[in-house]
């Protein structure tokens, strides 16, 4: 059995019982890595800081070391800072940009043994869903549709991650999530993807897109390995006020907590006309797994749905062109001299930014200005309020909802690269979330007729991840999904 074929769970059993060493499980997931370049999953290989780090773990594990992940290789979304490596955002703006600091997420994960083999390709500044407008290329999905040879994506942004967790080039990986960017890909790829309440994790040295909307979270081979890596992720941060001052749970026990008496939620109008049969059939199947186990399916209405992606589009932009303000060629980065001030901001910015943040930044400048804040940023402000209340009405009445995580499974790349509308519709089902701030999951549950994976969102109040994990265990238990690694 190949080293690399190992969830985390198993390898952090077989590397405490001395099976095989870090250095040896690291070393396999580098040579993975370069036989997997085509993916163009990595922007930046970190190997001299994998062999060093797996060398500290060994060390450790041979004097009893029982951190969660001591000796875990694991890949890292380019848009967490880490101290003295290239973090790019997939910006060409960032080139060369080195932080002397880490990101709060990735040092405790660093302080729990984990081993950075490289940080991990993305939509630009997290902007996108097939995690194409990188500067740095796409990224390909691992997965093939039968009898076709055509280069999927692997969603996004967090594709990267997606892509090389999927293809076993990483043991799990970190991803970020503004309206379903972990869930998102997580489904196009058939892994597990996590993302947590908003103020779960910190967002310390994570560089931003849209502050009120985005967290870090896990993406696994399976439900157990991103309780794992949640639990080390996750805890307050003093440094960012946003970071919810709670005790962590132990996600990994939830786990063996079964559904039986559990209310499931499934949203009526998260069925539209013309949704794919596919998408549908395995949503009922999911709940009659769930069924099965011991919960029962409650009919619920979230009224608000249809306002959802609107809202988001007008919210996340806006925060976005105030986030991105920051970069104007003056403190790091790239720069691109001009006559004047002003003529070297311009120019920076327009050959730094790709179209697509552009795109938002420009709506987002629009929204926010005189004249339009009002009918436009103030008015969705108090739709996400609605959002946010349709689920809290829902969760007096369910424990956890079910829905699809996404429209469709993953496409061909250039597919629907002209039409941004129907891009922004692949996160129809997981922005409601993120407007709320709730946790939600997305787990691989069934394959299409063409043999593409399909995933299942759960979702629940927030802070109440251990329920979500408890459901995702039951839903993993019953698909019985066979991986591609």
């Amino acid at each position: 059995m190949s080293l690399t074929s190992f969830t985390i769970a198993e390898a952090r059993t077989k590397l405490r019982a001395k099976e095989f060493s870090a250095v040896e499980l690291t070393e396999a997931y580098l040579a993975a890595m370069e036989q997997g370049a085509g993916l163009n999953a990595f922007i930046t290989t970190t190997p001299e800081i994998a062999r060093e780090r797996a060398k500290a773990a060994d060390a450790r594990l041979k004097s009893g070391s029982t951190a969660a992940l001591e000796g875990i290789p694991l890949g890292i979304k380019d848009l967490f800072c880490t101290e003295g490596v290239l973090t790019t955002a997939a910006s060409h703006i960032l080139d060369g940009f080195k932080p002397r600091y880490e990101s709060t997420v990735t040092a405790k994960l660093r302080d729990a043994g984990s081993v950075m083999l490289g940080k991990l390709n993305l939509d630009e500044f997290a902007m996108g869903s097939a995690t194409i407008t990188s500067f740095y290329g796409p990224t390909k999905n691992p997965w093939k549709a039968r009898n076709s040879n055509a280069d999927l994506v692997p969603g996004g942004s967090s594709g990267g991650s997606a892509a090389s967790v999927a293809g076993g080039l990483a043991l799990g990986a970190t991803g970020t999530d503004t309206g379903g960017s972990i869930r998102q890909p997580a489904a196009f790829a058939g892994i597990v993807g996590v993302k947590p309440t908003y103020g779960r994790c910190s967002r310390w040295g994570v560089v931003a897109f849209a502050s009120s909307l985005d967290q870090a979270g896990p993406m696994t081979r399976t439900v157990r390995d991103s309780a794992i890596m949640l639990g080390v992720m996750c805890g307050h941060d003093p440094k960012d006020s946003t970071s919810a001052n709670r005790a962590v749970p132990d996600f990994e026990a939830a786990l063996a907590r079964g559904v039986k008496g559990l209310r499931i939620g499934i949203p009526k109008e998260y069925r539209p006309d013309g949704l794919n049969a596919e998408v549908s059939a395995l949503w009922d199947q999911g709940m009659q797994w769930l069924k099965d186990a011991g919960a029962t399916p409650v009919e619920i209405s979230l009224p608000h749905t249809k306002y959802a992606l609107p809202t988001y589009y007008i919210v996340a932009p806006a925060e976005a062109s105030s986030n991105l303000a920051r970069y104007d060629g003056v403190r790091f980065g790239l720069r691109v001299p001009g006559q004047s001030l002003d003529e070297m901001y311009s120019k920076t910015r327009a050959a730094g930014f790709g179209a697509e943040v552009k795109r938002r930044v420009l709506i987002g400048t629009y929204v926010l200005s005189a004249g339009y804040y009002d009918a436009y940023y103030l008015k969705a402000q108090k739709v996400r309020a609605l959002i946010a209340k349709d689920f809290d009405d829902a969760f007096e009445k369910v424990d956890a909802i079910l829905t699809p995580t996404a429209p469709s499974a993953a496409f061909a790349i250039g597919e629907r690269m002209d039409d941004p509308v129907a891009m922004y519709l692949n996160d129809v089902f997981t922005v409601p979330a993120s407007l709320a701030g709730i946790p939600g999951a997305s787990v691989p549950a069934g394959l299409t007729s063409t043999g593409l994976p399909l995933g299942l969102q759960v979702l629940t109040k927030r802070w109440d991840e251990e329920t979500m994990f408890a459901v995702c265990q039951v839903l993993e238990d019953a698909a019985q999904f066979k991986r591609l690694v």
